[in-house]
């Protein structure tokens, strides 16, 4: 039976000596590194690193090393965390009348593809909406939006979130604009799968517009949502290219595919640790 595996993450101004002191930290704890992965952005003068690792033998205890790295990481001034790898974050998902982002994160939730816990389905629009869907134990809640009571609605939202202690939210195709009040409740753990390669074409039917400009690439984009609209740190792309002969409906087609594999993709970095927020972007230690 394999040890069971902890995941670090950490960033920091970078200097001479964080990647030695993480390494003896490990080492003196009793540890063993099985994945380390590091950036230094010279842009911004950021360092990023994420290190899996194990005990190399029963002198090791986790609680040990976490206090013992308080002490390092106070010394870096790092924004850090260590946690089980085994350990799912709680998710809650919102979704409006589009379904496909839902139903293919629950897919893949179910396969065991996604290790996370849903705990919530918040939908601005009824159950009956979701007939098809086979939601199990996750609690469903209906929170209606309009003008009036978009405050109020969003308020309850975040109860919900809270209540059921969700580390991640996730907007699959979520078609309200966030108030910046609740944005900034969220700032680097809700997750918004946008239907365009931003930057692009923006509004109810980029589909459309993009056909009518007679483009040959269509695509999605994950970011982190902030109060500026679909203007946070991007953490996955992708693109198809199309033809003359392909039709709006042929765009709206294969852009839901490309969301469903792109939110997939933004989600599982995001439960896996592998996403880190430098400044305006993302630095993504991929596999």
């Amino acid at each position: 039976m394999s040890s069971p595996r902890h995941i670090l993450t950490l960033s920091c101004a970078n200097r001479p000596g964080i990647v030695a002191k993480v390494s003896t930290a490990l080492f003196d704890g009793g540890f063993n590194i099985l994945d380390a992965q590091q950036f230094d952005d010279t842009e911004t003068g950021n360092f990023f690193m994420r290190v899996v690792f194990n005990p190399a033998g029963p002198q090791a205890d986790i609680e040990r090393l976490g206090e013992k790295f308080k002490a390092i990481a106070a010394g870096f001034a790092m924004t850090w965390s260590m946690r089980p790898a085994a350990q799912r974050k709680r998710v809650a998902l919102m979704v409006s009348r589009f379904d496909h982002c839902l139903v293919d994160l629950l897919y893949r939730w179910r396969s065991g593809e996604l290790a996370m816990d849903p705990v919530a389905i918040i939908a601005n629009y009824p159950r009956e909406s979701y007939a098809h869907i086979e939601f199990g134990d996750i609690p469903f809640h209906y929170l209606p939006i309009t003008k009036q009571t978009k405050m109020e609605q969003e308020a309850r939202a975040w109860e919900l979130i809270r209540s059921a202690k969700a580390d991640l939210v996730i907007l699959a195709r979520y078609m309200q604009i966030l108030s910046d009040g609740f944005a900034a409740k969220l700032q680097g753990r809700c997750v918004n799968i946008h239907h365009s390669f931003l930057p692009g074409f923006k509004g109810a039917k980029p589909y459309h517009q993009a056909h009518q400009r007679g483009v040959k690439l269509i695509g999605a984009t994950a970011h982190f949502v902030t109060s500026d609209l679909d203007e946070g740190p991007i953490i996955e792309q992708d693109v198809e290219r199309i033809s003359h002969r392909d039709t709006p409906d042929d765009l709206v087609r294969k852009g839901r595919d490309i969301e469903r594999r792109v939110l997939a993709r933004a989600v599982a970095n995001v439960l896996e640790d592998r996403v880190l927020l430098n400044e305006g972007k993302t630095v993504v230690f991929a596999e």
